[in-house]
């Protein structure tokens, strides 16, 4: 397992670094050896903030937490990681089962949960701009917005960050 770490607008010590890459191979026992886990580390609003990627063949865990220390922060982050192997184990191994990618017999098994959908919706895209779709989103007062982009004419989805930014996925076939 290879970590990868990235700092933005943070000054990390070696000694931070060394625990970092200590406390993310503890994961290594659930992934072959040749994964990669990319850290981002940053600091907002006077907290440290540590954000980690595993790409795992299609597979994307992803974790963030914001804390006092970034020692702590990581902590959490590890915890919220392992958290979400256990909980789709069974999943991942109707997906991956002809894969090495994952060692399974290291996941622990946990309860699976049932997955409730309580509402569904069809909707119309309409061909708009990005910032057309922001302003329908915040009239709506929704926190994301599917459209047509007329640029593109792909299916996008417009989003409002943690941060009161905006971002923007789009699709590709």
């Amino acid at each position: 397992m290879k970590v990868t770490i990235t700092s933005r607008n943070f000054n990390a010590s070696e000694h931070l670094k060394d625990t970092i890459e200590k406390k993310i191979q503890k994961l290594s026992k659930y992934f072959s050896d040749d994964i990669v886990v990319n850290v981002m580390l940053s600091s907002e609003k006077g907290k440290d903030k540590v954000e980690a990627t595993i790409n795992a063949k299609g597979t994307i865990f992803r974790a963030e937490e914001t804390a006092n220390a970034a020692y702590d922060a990581i902590d959490r982050v590890v915890e919220k990681l392992s958290t979400q192997m256990s909980r789709y184990k069974s999943k991942l191994l109707k997906k991956h089962k002809e894969n090495k990618e994952f060692i399974f017999a290291e996941i622990p098994d946990v309860e699976e949960e049932e997955i409730n959908i309580v509402k569904r919706k069809k909707i119309e895209l309409t061909p708009m701009s990005m910032e057309e779709a922001i302003i329908q989103m915040e009239l709506l007062e929704h926190n994301f917005f599917v459209y047509a982009d007329v640029e593109t004419n792909e299916i996008s989805v417009v989003y409002k960050r943690k941060n009161d930014d905006y971002g923007v996925i789009e699709t590709t076939f």
